[in-house]
């Protein structure tokens, strides 16, 4: 090979690899710009969540650890970080938020016994914690697990017949496909007990598989979890924006917002 042909080789090798790399910037700045853009889209519909009463609900917790990864880590811990963070997003922006626990516990009594039972007791008191607030939406946080391995994906589920529940579900998941790029997954119909008990729109969010090596390194990831709050928090924004302005205050919605806000200023949880 003459060494002007090499010499030219070498040129245009430079020159790919330059182009590759500027494709690849142009590709990382579009991503920023449209990030940003997002995050002032639902910065600008936020107000809507303003006097919502939204429960936080992160699976699992105290003896019942949920789903259990390869090298130990614990449904029950991710929930319950996923979930504070959203609560978190979801107060900055006005919502009088909920969570059914804080703490690695769960919310049946110490002096219940049988697995089963406690269960019942656990599910019925975080509906319950619901219900008696009158909340506008309750939101159920799980990471899922299958006996493949190759199951992967973020999705939301909701009770058959609530079409509330079905728009609130398409909302969130549409963030979470659009932010975390890693699922196609679709919302879908099932019969849970949070599902079929509450009585305003429920949505269950299992936010990706523990049994895939790959999704459970993500799942324990704090820059992950956030994103996945985020997503959440932004379908969230979206399907109460959609909604318009909450109707006319009941009476015991008044003393159940008046409240949440009087114990918020005290620093104390309603």
């Amino acid at each position: 090979m003459s060494p002007t042909i090499v010499t030219a080789f070498r040129i245009r090798k430079r020159h790919l690899a330059a182009l590759a790399a500027l494709l690849f910037l142009s590709f990382f700045l579009a991503r920023l710009i449209e990030d940003r853009n997002s995050r002032q889209a639902v910065a600008a519909m936020a107000p809507a969540l303003a006097n919502r009463v939204i429960v936080v609900d992160p699976g699992h917790g105290g003896i019942d650890p949920g789903a259990v990864g390869k090298d130990g880590l614990l449904e029950k811990d991710i929930t319950l970080t996923v979930g504070k963070r959203l609560a978190a997003n979801l107060g900055q922006a006005g919502a009088m938020v909920l969570l059914t626990r804080e703490t690695d516990t769960d919310l049946s009594d110490s002096t219940t016994l049988g697995a089963a039972a406690k269960k019942r007791e656990d599910l019925q008191r975080r509906v319950a914690l619901a219900n008696d607030n009158q909340a506008d939406l309750y939101v159920s946080i799980h990471v899922n697990s299958f006996a493949s391995p190759d199951r992967r994906g973020a999705q939301t589920f909701v009770q058959p017949g609530k079409e509330d529940s079905l728009k609130a579900s398409r909302y969130i998941q549409a963030e979470l496909a659009r932010l975390l790029r890693n699922t196609t997954r679709q919302p879908a119909e099932v019969d849970y007990y949070v599902t079929k008990n509450t009585a305003m729109p429920a949505v269950v969010v299992e936010i990706g598989f523990l049994t895939n090596d790959a999704e459970a390194k993500l799942l324990g990831d704090p820059a992950y979890q956030g994103k996945v709050a985020w997503a959440i928090y932004a379908g969230l924004v979206k399907y109460f924006s959609e909604q318009g302005p909450p109707a006319r205050e009941t009476t015991g919605r008044e003393e159940i917002i008046k409240t949440f806000k009087e114990n918020a200023t005290k620093g104390l949880r309603p």
